[in-house]
């Protein structure tokens, strides 16, 4: 039986237009006509669970997809924090669990124009996976109902360098070494140094193949939901250049 993480909100607030309208009319699966939510500018709540329920991972992906290409376009849709943050302060149902990178440069919130609430977002050096992450990630769709698992690289990844370089230092000598298998796995012809920035994109994406598939090989929980088409997993490429997010799937 799952439990339940929060009580839900008011059936009135039916918000998020930010993350959850979906664009050319969308609409969700069984349903026909109109947006998912209210269109109206003025609200901005989090957003509930009978919202987050109805969606598709094909359609919580494409909502991410166009909340990149706002941010590309400068186009970010305004939104209320304040409310928000009150809105999701009894309960919260996020429709998607992320493994990205810390960078600084990377923040996918922003990036995907997202709010409070809509997302669980687990933040490592080189998005590599562990047993903390793999936990957090069956709570988060196993217990929390989310319905993605992305994993998103992005290029110039100061942790794939170090890990090419067989940089040592600390505790993150150990997880450089977690980075390393995609190196070896990485078909590159050219200078195959962290200098070559070309080669490190290459490495950053075989990362996040590799990582992709050590959570459904380490995750029976994950993997599960996946076979059953609850969840979805995939990966994502981030560039600092052009701010584009590519999906692999």
């Amino acid at each position: 039986m799952r439990p339940e993480l929060g009580h839900s909100l008011d059936c009135n607030c039916l918000g998020r237009r930010n993350f959850l309208k979906m664009a050319g009319g969308a609409t969700v699966a069984g349903m026909t006509g109109g947006s998912l939510f209210l269109a109206d500018p003025a609200r901005a709540d989090a957003l509930s669970k009978e919202q987050r329920d109805k969606l598709t991972p094909e359609q919580i992906i494409q909502t991410m997809k166009k909340g990149n290409k706002r941010f590309r376009a400068g186009e970010r849709k305004d939104r209320n924090y304040l409310r928000e943050q009150k809105a999701s302060a009894k309960g919260q149902y996020p429709a998607a669990v992320l493994l990205t990178c810390i960078d600084s440069r990377a923040p996918a919130e922003v990036i995907l124009d997202l709010g409070i609430g809509d997302i669980f977002n687990c933040r490592v050096a080189g998005n590599v996976s562990n047993a903390d992450i793999l936990g957090s990630m069956e709570f988060a769709c196993k217990l929390a109902g989310s319905k993605v698992v992305l994993v998103m690289g992005h290029t110039a990844c100061g942790a794939i360098k170090g890990a090419i370089d067989n940089a040592e230092l600390g505790n993150l000598t150990g997880l450089l070494a977690k980075i390393k298998p995609a190196i070896e796995a990485t078909a590159y012809t050219g200078d195959r140094s962290a200098k070559n920035y070309g080669f490190v994109d290459a490495v950053s994406r075989k990362n996040v193949e590799l990582t992709v598939a050590e959570i459904r090989k380490a995750s029976p929980v994950l993997a599960d939901l996946e076979t059953k088409g609850t969840v979805k997993m995939t990966g994502a490429m981030y560039n600092l250049e052009t701010g584009a997010v590519e999906f692999f799937d």
